[in-house]
């Protein structure tokens, strides 16, 4: 430990987790309700959570319980024709506070190979049906109309997955180092850090909007792909605001901006770099073609059947709904950590996300129709996945609309 450096200890980390997830994250306004997501396994997060909401002026926090293992009996035991039934109130209490001018936070936290052994027909169907249900929330979060916030935190089969060759209870300690490192809950002056490094995010997303490139083109590795964006594109990164002037910042941690791309302009080859943990289910080696922006060959070199099946939910799954630049010496790329956990190694990497785009996107976007959307070249679907193609070999060009291109990336990093 340096000289002069506060030790904090688990305790206090584990409160300024809670109160940055709350206030910079959640940014509780006096008088909202919060709904708190949680899986059983991080109730003591949970009840901190329900804690600094109230501490920051909420009016109602109340916890919507998960558990992986009730989810992983129904999928393995259930009947065949089962899968398409949910517990709409599940959903409800979203929309219910959604509606109520309330504030969501959810803890994303399962074992990311859960259910490696199901048929992933089974999940597949049960996803779909709860997706078309929860599409009113989902419109609601894809157009920042409430604050909300996503967070992780240790389960122990994921722990030992991520530190194996160690005890159960060593793993899930090293996974709650990891987290407060890459969230700076482990600095005492966690707040004052997130206040700067969000104002580096909002230099960045503004000096990309204001370049307005016709496409981006990814090159490094056996990726050759050309991204075209959307028509008056806005890039996100960092805080949002609601449209009642709330700020939030959507994920922590967050090191990405990332933008709309045209839903009919993607073309060439795209490989992952890192494995996708979708549906219990562990994915590598993507390798997917475009052609006119949509997806015309997809293979994985495990996990195929279930890429194929989050494609084939509806026509927005075949394209693409985002675009995000990460710099790859961005600190969860340094720490040298995989997380099976989209959250986490999303921001390790440049990614693109098969689906439906964020409205806020696209200049106007939130008040378009569907169809008014589309036309700028918005993508609308159920589903919304994110995967990762960054690395330290990858170079991205800005194309303008006259043809000529600006280096934006090099090895990963960005110069423009």
């Amino acid at each position: 430990m340096l000289p002069g450096v506060t030790q904090l200890s688990f305790d206090e980390k584990l409160r300024n987790y809670a109160r940055l997830a709350v206030r910079v994250g959640l940014g509780v306004r006096e008088g909202q309700r919060v709904l708190v997501q949680a899986p059983v396994d991080t109730a003591p997060l949970a009840r901190l959570l329900v804690r600094e909401a109230y501490a920051a002026g909420a009016s109602f926090a109340d916890v919507r319980w998960d558990d992986d293992d009730v989810q992983l009996a129904r999928f393995s035991l259930a009947p065949e024709s089962s899968f398409e039934q949910i517990s709409r109130w599940r959903v409800d209490a979203e929309l219910e506070t959604a509606e109520a001018g309330g504030a969501v936070i959810a803890i994303r936290a399962t074992n990311p190979g859960l259910f490696a052994g199901v048929d992933p027909a089974r999940v597949t169907a049960h996803q779909r049906t709860l997706a078309a249900y929860r599409k009113p929330y989902s419109l609601q979060v894809m157009t920042n109309r409430l604050n909300w916030n996503l967070i992780s935190a240790p389960v122990p089969e994921w722990a030992e997955l991520m530190f194996p060759g160690v005890s159960r209870e060593e793993a899930v300690q090293k996974q709650w180092d990891a987290i407060f490192a890459a969230t700076r809950a482990d600095q005492p002056d966690a707040l004052e850090q997130w206040e700067a490094h969000l104002a580096d995010l909002q230099r960045r997303r503004e000096l990309l909007t204001g370049r307005q490139y016709h496409a981006l083109h990814f090159r490094g590795g056996e990726t050759d792909l050309t991204v075209g964006l959307a028509e008056d594109h806005v890039w996100g990164g960092g805080a949002a605001q609601t449209p009642s002037g709330i700020t939030f910042t959507a994920n922590i941690p967050t090191e990405e901006v990332w933008t709309a791309p045209h839903r009919e302009r993607v073309d060439g080859v795209v490989v992952s770099t890192k494995p996708l943990s979708y549906n219990g289910v562990l994915i590598d080696g993507i390798r997917i073609r475009f052609e006119g922006g949509r997806v015309v060959e997809a293979t994985a070199a495990n996990g195929q059947d279930t890429l194929r099946q989050m494609i084939d939910t509806d026509e927005g799954s075949h394209r693409l709904g985002e675009v995000a630049l990460v710099p790859h010496s961005s600190p969860i790329s340094r720490s040298g950590l995989f997380f099976y956990n989209t959250l986490y190694d999303e921001n390790a990497a440049s990614h693109i996300a098969i689906g439906s785009a964020y409205r806020f996107n696209v200049q106007g976007g939130v008040e378009m129709t569907t169809e008014e959307f589309a036309a700028k070249g918005g993508n609308d679907s159920l589903t919304h996945v994110d995967w990762m193609i960054g690395s330290g070999e990858m170079d991205v060009d800005g194309v303008t609309k006259d043809g000529a291109r600006e280096p934006v990336m090099r090895a990963g990093e960005f110069v423009v």
